[in-house]
């Protein structure tokens, strides 16, 4: 039998509102746009758990990726976990956590931590500082938004290898004086391991593209063996097209083969 018209109006609507509902970005139910919360480095201030606020230690921090993820650590593990953003609700799936053993205090921050960040929280985002909290005030993340250092001017110490999908410290013993600075004047200069070097360099940010020109010139020290080994491998490296990857302190440079290295930034100059 037919279904009466009115109940099929009905239904086409209800189908058309929840459509509207599912569009891109996940926006709240009023339509308010959702908290822009990627592309930015969260250190975490402090959480708060029935009534007790806990500082955060040093290196506790929170990263969104555009990929529905969050990474970071408590100041001792490592973590991550699904987000999904609607207006200003933040959903957290609970996080996955390496298993490194922690000092006393930071345990205690971590288990806090760790129940505070998940669920859905209310987010309010206010002059570079975003709460997350529960519906009844329970739980609180406070994080304070960190940006990116910058790529020119920057002091960056070599600290790993990359080849291809594939991370590796730098040789032992080869890696203590390796580092680089790319200037405002075009120049990038520093040390590859034993012999200082400079050579010019063009910057496309645009592009995310660092192209040395031509081999660098470079002192003429002895070198160790992992310092030669590390010296060569970098000199090479340094000629050429690279592609560049900034993830706040850290640098990541790699060639067309997928052959480069990580650094992580200094003081600045």
């Amino acid at each position: 039998m037919p279904k009466p018209r009115s109940t099929l109006a009905a239904a086409v609507l209800l189908a058309l509102l929840t459509a509207c509902g599912q569009g891109a970005g996940g926006g709240g139910a009023a339509g308010d746009p959702d908290l822009p919360l990627t592309g930015t480095h969260w250190t975490v201030a402090a959480v708060t758990v029935d009534g007790s606020r806990s500082p955060a230690p040093d290196g506790a921090a929170v990263a969104f990726a555009e990929n529905g993820r969050a990474q970071g650590s408590t100041g001792c593990n490592h973590f991550g976990a699904g987000v999904t953003v609607a207006g200003a609700t933040v959903t957290v799936s609970p996080a996955e956590v390496t298993e490194m053993g922690c000092p006393d205090e930071r345990q205690r921050f971590e288990t806090a931590f760790l129940a505070a960040f998940t669920g859905p929280l209310d987010g309010t985002l206010a002059d570079g500082a975003l709460t997350l909290a529960s519906a009844d005030g329970t739980k609180k993340v406070e994080l304070t938004a960190e940006p990116s250092v910058p790529l020119r001017g920057t002091a960056w110490k070599v600290d790993g290898l990359v080849s291809g999908d594939t991370a590796a410290s730098l040789p032992e013993g080869g890696g203590e004086k390796a580092r680089f600075v790319i200037g405002e004047d075009g120049r990038i200069t520093g040390n590859l391991g034993c012999n200082g070097f400079s050579a010019t360099a063009k910057l496309d940010e645009k592009a995310r593209t660092l192209t040395v020109e031509g081999p660098a010139a470079t002192t003429r020290m002895m070198c160790t063996g992992p310092q030669m080994a590390l010296e060569t491998k970098l000199y090479e490296l340094l000629d050429g097209p690279l592609s560049y990857r900034l993830d706040h302190r850290t640098l990541t440079l790699t060639d067309g083969s997928g052959e480069g290295l990580t650094a992580v930034a200094g003081a600045a100059r």
